[in-house]
């Protein structure tokens, strides 16, 4: 029987939407489950705020009755805007090994996106670039992360066999913890402090939440500008992030470089690896979900931390900042158990991103690609 795609705008839709992965991944290992209750806020204005700047909309495809794959069409107009674009994105696509199935996904994203005229898709994509994005096409053995996607490797295939190229492809710095700071960040850093008067502090949530959140985002605006896709946060944005995420936060591994003017020059996020507790969440937070994350929040005894974030205000890029990071992070890593680090996916071409890791002997892995195809 052929594949039925529906738009999951009821309940039902919504919840095979939703469900989908937890069977289609339920043999892997590698595969870490995002939160439902996460997943379906991304679909709704009143929880999500970057849909003010975006249009939606989700499928299903069926077969015989049974849900065999979905994916979201997203237009990002904010980002259209600024890059002159005619895009229309593609996220959260999954489907069984079957051309047929991922063919009509994929093609009712590229007639949802034509009908509203769009002359482009691309994707994995969210609609900023806090949302996970990139397609994994190597080292599926190492296994996903809180924050990025994981996928079977027959999905490669399905791409190219659909007409899609490569946009750009997205790399993650793989690092082992030292245990002292290396002594190229330990020199570059003192440097930096006595010449351009420079200080890492920490703030508490409460700052975070009522004032330096926002100077954080600003920074992050400023910082990610010229990188692919992106697009600028606004207040509402900002506030639906930091109710997001404040939570989950250690503001130890969270510092903060401030200038002689106390004007904020860099910002680095990085939190505790919370994947092994959603894996035994298995993406709910009932009946028991809650408890493993809970856990996981109040014992803090991950030993992997994901580098989430890096920025540095552009007149201070190529100063020496990111080994202010280094210099502060790497001592608490060691005190607080924590041995190894994985960086969120970087731009293949972001020299300055990628070689800040070079003291620390990365290994660069799990490539990930956006796809990019014109709509016939």
């Amino acid at each position: 029987m052929s594949v039925q795609i529906k738009q999951a705008n009821d309940k039902k839709t919504m919840n095979d939407f939703v469900a989908f992965p937890r069977h289609l991944y339920k043999n892997s290992k590698e595969y870490i489950p995002e939160l439902e209750g996460d997943v379906r806020n991304f679909f709704n204005p009143q929880k999500n705020n970057s849909l003010n700047y975006a249009e939606i909309q989700p499928f299903v495809a069926y077969r015989n009755g049974k849900c065999v794959g979905r994916v979201a069409a997203i237009i990002s107009y904010r980002a259209n805007t600024k890059w002159n674009k005619k895009n229309v994105r593609f996220t959260y696509l999954d489907f069984i090994d079957d051309h047929e199935v991922s063919g009509a996904l994929l093609s009712a994203v590229e007639k949802w996106g034509k009908k509203r005229g769009m002359t482009d898709c691309e994707g994995p994509m969210g609609i900023t670039d806090f949302d996970k994005e990139g397609m994994l096409i190597e080292d599926f053995h190492l296994g996903g992360g809180t924050m990025e996607f994981w996928n079977y490797p027959y999905y490669v295939e399905h791409m190219r066999f659909h007409g899609y190229d490569k946009a750009v492809d997205w790399l993650q710095a793989r690092i082992r913890v030292p245990q002292e700071v290396p002594a190229k960040y330990a020199r570059v850093a003192k440097l930096s402090k006595e010449m351009f008067n420079l200080r890492v502090v920490k703030k508490s949530k409460k700052e975070v939440r009522n004032e330096w959140g926002y100077k954080i985002f600003r920074l992050f605006n400023d910082a990610f500008a010229p990188l692919y896709g992106t697009s600028v946060f606004s207040k509402d944005q900002i506030d639906n992030y930091l109710k997001q995420y404040l939570s989950v936060l250690d503001l130890e591994l969270v510092p903060l470089i401030l200038n002689e003017k106390d004007e904020l020059v860099g910002a680095a996020v990085t939190v505790r690896d919370l994947s092994p507790a959603l894996n035994k969440s298995q993406g709910r937070l009932f009946p028991f979900g809650w408890y493993h994350l809970s856990k996981a929040l109040i014992t803090k005894n991950a030993d992997k931390a994901q580098l989430m974030l890096i920025a540095v205000r552009p007149d201070m890029q190529g100063l020496g900042l990111n080994a202010l990071f280094f210099d502060d992070l790497i001592p608490i890593y060691n005190r607080v158990g924590i041995k190894w680090c994985e960086t969120n996916p970087q731009l293949e071409n972001n020299v300055k991103e990628l070689s800040q890791w070079k003291p620390l002997n990365p290994e660069m892995v799990k490539r990930r690609r956006c796809w990019q195809k014109r709509i016939k």
